[in-house]
């Protein structure tokens, strides 16, 4: 087993820089850990940091509200020290939040997939640090799901949003470090960026050999399990099957009242998708969709990481169930800003489009290359491992 370090340890053993030498603000939920399980707010007071405020991304500060909940400001009560909210009436830290802080700190742990709001928490305090003129600083986290294999359709620019700012694909194969340092530098936010990097961490490595212990980033992300497939199941948050939100296990669970889960299990397994079987499954949500309803559907058991293609096979099932259920599928037509919330997840609405004209999967998939490449470009010049 490898043991890699984390940027936070790597800070903690460096101790110098800006945040030992002024006032620090810091962005964190409770997957912000050092190897013992110690969070980074604690670690860093035990070090001398000087922290006068604390910014909460989606689920709080505890990494605990639900999906979508908003957030609210409030002031900790152990310490005394305000923890601004960033997921509620608005996502960019204001400047009186600033006022206090010299230097703004990131310690949260990603997923590697694009529709992961942590991304734009991350860079909307870029821009906002780059307004104010203060150094901006990223602890670096191992990418759970690897950082080879780059997947999906590149967000086409017209549908940005919270749940995707940039033209990159689903799945990209970065680092948070080296995400922050591609839109800082590629797409002009501009900041005064330092990447702390990994020590010890290699592109090919899954979470589970990195050597580090695996904290809940969000509710629905209990397990790396839920991580694998969460680039191509999160697709169907866009529609009106459960992506088991609500259940033990979210995003491997996926169904709803009106499936036949043997019929559908029986459609995905005869189209031998790499690395992934599907086996019947009954289920009924504590929350979220069809709450209290008893479901039938799928779990994804994936049999092979290296070779599962998560985004394919998330078009693959929704290709399957709209198929199989024409009259019951729907995508959800409406976000909060009046868009496709389909569309905003898969960052184009060619996805959809092609969905409903009858293309296959692979045809689908086959069309992403040129969009990828085009990507790998840009990314091939971000890489910091």
């Amino acid at each position: 087993m490898a043991y890699v370090k984390t940027g936070i340890e790597i800070l903690l053993d460096r101790r110098s820089g800006p945040v030992f030498d002024g006032k620090t603000g810091l962005i964190t939920n409770r997957s912000a850990v050092t190897s013992d399980l110690t969070p980074s707010f604690d670690a860093l007071l035990e070090a001398g940091v000087n922290i006068t405020s604390l910014f909460a991304p989606e689920h709080g500060i505890t990494g605990q509200a639900a999906d979508g909940e908003h957030i609210a400001s409030f002031v900790d009560e152990k310490t005394g020290i305000p923890v601004y909210s960033l997921y509620g009436t608005s996502k960019k830290p204001a400047p009186k939040m600033l006022a206090g802080v010299d230097v703004l700190l990131f310690d949260i742990q990603d997923v590697g997939a694009r529709f992961y709001t942590f991304l734009y928490t991350m860079a909307y305090a870029m821009e906002a640090s780059a307004g104010a003129g203060k150094p901006f600083i990223v602890l670096d986290r191992p990418n759970p799901i690897g950082g080879m294999s780059i997947e999906g359709p590149v967000l086409d620019p017209e549908f940005s949003s919270f749940v995707g700012l940039y033209p990159v694909p689903v799945r990209y194969g970065m680092t948070i470090g080296e995400f922050a340092g591609m839109i800082n530098k590629e797409f002009g936010i501009g900041a005064e960026l330092t990447v702390v990097p990994l020590s010890g961490w290699k592109r090919e490595m899954w979470f589970n050999e990195t050597g580090l212990p695996w904290v809940p980033p969000s509710p629905a992300m209990p397990s790396l399990e839920a991580a694998e497939v969460y680039p191509g199941a999160c697709l169907l948050e866009g529609t009106n099957v459960s992506e088991g939100r609500g259940t033990a296990m979210p995003f491997q669970t996926t169904g709803a009242p009106w499936i036949d889960g043997s019929k559908l299990a029986d459609e995905l397994n005869q189209a031998n998708l790499p690395g992934i079987h599907f086996n019947p499954a009954n289920f009924t949500p504590l929350s979220s969709k069809y709450t209290g309803q008893e479901c039938s559907g799928v779990f994804w058991q994936v049999t092979d990481r290296d070779k599962f293609l998560p985004v394919m096979t998330g078009v693959k099932v929704i290709e399957a169930i709209r198929r199989l259920q024409p009259k019951e599928f729907e995508f959800r037509k409406t976000g909060a800003d009046g868009r496709c919330f389909f569309d905003l997840l898969a960052g184009t609405d060619r996805l959809r489009l092609d969905i409903e004209s009858g293309r296959s999967a692979e045809e689908i998939a086959a069309g992403w290359e040129d969009g990828i490449r085009e990507f790998c470009a840009v990314r091939r010049r971000c890489l910091l491992y």
